[in-house]
């Protein structure tokens, strides 16, 4: 980090303070921030996660009706998980001059007028099942959104347990794994398109109450000055780490389904019924995984982190006989997987701060690569070999690739932009 990021940085959190930014360290993390738009930050991206992998729970029931393909699965659930990674990076840019309220707003009526639309159009082809992922690609990219509107209100020794609150968003996923198959069930599929507009309108409501943009942005700058930042190999060190912790998250998200429909023969509502479980608890630990990240460091953090993920990804592509095995290897990688994505966003606004809107972007967009890599590569897998083993093992050699990069960039990053962050644990 150069002298000047550092002088920023103490010039944001001085010139930004009001009596809520500006409390004592001792009245603690709740004083420190802006809480309504935490809360703010925080539905927004639940509901807009909901929404992002409706299509996963939706997947057995669709394959069905329009006769899907393995490889067409696959990628029906990637989708809106690659479009999303694209459009976080819009979003990124964005955030930065028109601030992440203003961009939050947007993306909603998107996702709202664009579930409405298929609802009442209907959705009757593999076609337009991917025309519908990259509608729902919009909510994905809230992650560029939800972040900076809750990170900009908080201090350094508190970004990873603010972080960690407005990303356990990704709860949302819980929702759409227990009831979108149940409503499928009573009302059809199509139908749930429709329902998921009533909570999101409201939610909407909700946002534009709450959500305020932090006072004294960065400034906006030049489109091409927001690329300057991939000239930096930290930016992509990130988007690799992401690309796995997140990555790896949501492409399970979207793929458990699937993935108990055809192993265990499990019906569409059982097989949301364990997704949701694996999702919960990886949803549930991602601010516990922020809060460690400040105590014990966001590098020694994820040094366990995609050590533990790399060996349970191993066990799963060996294709557990029992159901009970499986969804012990799947809880456990989710926790992992979910505590890693709380200790990345710890680190991220400590080394970019200035540009946190669209590193937020580019860090999501690494994310979401991933995700779209393992669910697809899982469909085309179970359609090439029969199992989807190679996808899982593949995925175990990228936790691994990560382990060995953030080993060798942790003495230079404690000794250069870590050294200058007094306090702070990276």
């Amino acid at each position: 980090m150069t002298q000047a990021q550092v002088q920023f940085d103490t010039q944001y959190f001085e010139s930004s303070a009001t009596p809520a930014t500006a409390a004592p360290a001792a009245d603690g993390f709740w004083k420190s921030g802006h809480r309504p738009s935490l809360i703010a930050a925080f539905l927004y991206f639940d509901l807009a996660f909901m929404v992002w992998v409706l299509l996963g729970p939706l997947a057995p029931i669709i394959a069905g009706d329009l006769a899907l393909s393995p490889a067409q699965k696959g990628l029906m659930v990637a989708v809106p998980t690659l479009a999303g990674a694209v459009l976080r990076l819009v979003n990124g840019v964005l955030v930065d001059r028109i601030g992440p309220k203003t961009t939050g707003a947007i993306g909603q009526v998107i996702v709202i007028s664009g579930l409405a639309t298929a609802w009442v159009l209907g959705v009757h082809s593999f076609g337009a099942t991917l025309a519908l992922g990259v509608v729902l690609g919009f909510a994905g990219a809230s992650f560029a959104v939800a972040l900076p509107l809750a990170s900009r209100w908080y201090p350094p020794e508190h970004q990873g347990k603010a972080m960690g609150i407005a990303g356990m968003g990704n709860s949302g996923t819980v929702f759409a794994s227990l009831f979108a198959p149940l409503l499928a069930k009573a009302f059809g599929w199509n139908a749930v398109l429709g329902l998921a507009v009533i909570p999101l309108a409201i939610v909407f409501v909700v946002y534009m109450a709450l959500a305020k943009d932090a006072p004294n942005p960065p400034a906006a700058k030049r489109l091409p000055a927001y690329l300057a930042v991939l000239k930096q190999t930290d930016a992509w060190w990130f988007m690799l780490f992401y690309g796995v912790t997140f990555g790896g998250f949501v492409g399970l998200a979207a793929s458990l389904p699937i993935y108990f429909t055809d192993r265990f023969a499990l019906s569409p509502v059982s097989a949301g019924y364990c997704t949701a479980a694996c999702v919960f608890i990886g949803s549930l630990v991602r601010p516990l995984g922020g809060g460690v990240a400040d105590r014990i460091g966001g590098i020694a953090t994820l040094t366990l982190v995609y050590g533990v993920a790399a060996i349970l990804l191993v066990a799963i592509s060996a294709s557990p006989a029992s159901l009970g095995v499986a969804m012990a290897l799947f809880l456990l990688v989710m926790a992992t997987l979910g505590f890693g994505n709380g200790a990345v966003f710890q680190l991220v606004p400590q080394r970019f701060r200035a540009e946190i809107g669209v590193m937020t972007g580019l860090v999501g967009f690494g994310g979401g690569v991933g995700g779209f890599y393992l669910a697809s590569s899982l469909g085309f897998a179970r359609q090439l070999t029969g199992s989807t083993a190679s996808g899982f093992l593949i995925f175990a050699g990228l936790a691994a690739v990560a382990l060995v990069g953030l080993l060798s960039v942790k003495a230079r990053w404690r000794a250069t932009w870590g050294a200058d962050l007094a306090g702070v644990r990276i």
